[in-house]
């Protein structure tokens, strides 16, 4: 099993690090592949898989990348409230066969699988978003990393007991320190080797500290949401790791986050 979970591990980051130094389409095209798949397999938890409006939202992730690809910006960001629209009017024309609780539910697994990972692309293609890319996944998976290693080595007090048994304050505490010093090493280098003088250690500290925070939440979020589903996995898609929202419910949240802190602080001029 662990020699499994890591294989699949490391054929992951690979083409994550391969088509996020690419960037452009090959980058779009694989963000575009792991919404679509996000998309069914929130669809598939809330068992409307087969519905119209699984259908729907499929066909407005297409649409959403395609703003993304011709720099439609404005359009992508109205996107949320356009499918919204087509959402409350297939709830009228189907009723009473759809219900509210679906309707809104899936909207919801919408926007978390197809619109919060679309913010991977969004920092790709920013200004400096070579770097700025790597961010994301610090906060993210390094912040897991970090969690792992200090609950490990230091945790007795659990965090959320009933939610995430394993999980204990001093791993969560661990994991917003350990990935604040990675930002700030992180920043340290591009600074030395990328000749980036505008880059901010202690901004990056920041960042890589606030992401910990949402990546965890992220990933709690997931697990409350499964165990509200009674399902232990979304898929089975990645082996060792689950599906495509067990392995990036916490990216989920870090990348919307880390797009907007870099332009709060003027990391780099967007």
């Amino acid at each position: 099993m662990f020699i499994t979970r890591l294989i699949s591990g490391i054929v992951l980051l690979a083409i994550v690090i391969l088509t996020g130094i690419l960037g452009g389409p090959v980058f779009l095209s694989f963000v575009a592949l792991i919404s679509l798949l996000g998309v069914y397999e929130f669809y598939r938890m809330l068992h409307l898989q087969r519905s119209i409006l699984f259908y729907t939202g499929l066909g407005m992730c297409l649409v959403l990348d395609a703003l993304l690809f011709f720099g439609k910006a404005g359009a992508a960001d109205a996107l949320p409230v356009l499918v919204l629209l087509i959402f409350m009017t297939l709830y009228v024309v189907s009723y009473p066969k759809l219900t509210a609780r679906e309707v809104f539910a899936s909207y919801t697994g919408w926007v978390y699988a197809a619109v919060l990972l679309s913010f991977l692309y969004r920092v790709r293609m920013a200004e400096g978003g070579e770097m700025l890319l790597w961010l994301v996944f610090i906060g993210a998976w390094g912040s897991d990393t970090c969690a792992y290693c200090a609950g490990r080595l230091f945790g007795k007090h659990k965090a959320f007991p009933e939610l995430s048994p394993k999980k204990t304050l001093e791993g969560c505490i661990g994991g917003v320190v350990g990935t604040a010093l990675i930002a700030g090493i992180y920043a340290a280098c591009i600074r030395h080797w990328a000749d980036a003088s505008s880059v901010s250690v202690i901004q990056f500290g920041l960042i890589g500290m606030s992401a910990s925070v949402i990546s965890q939440v992220g990933d709690l979020a997931a697990s409350a949401m499964k165990r509200n589903c009674n399902i232990k996995d979304y898929g089975k898609l990645i082996p060792g790791h689950g599906g495509i929202l067990d392995r990036f419910d916490s990216i989920i949240f870090t990348a919307p986050l880390v797009y907007y802190l870099v332009r709060l602080f003027t990391v780099w001029t967007f």
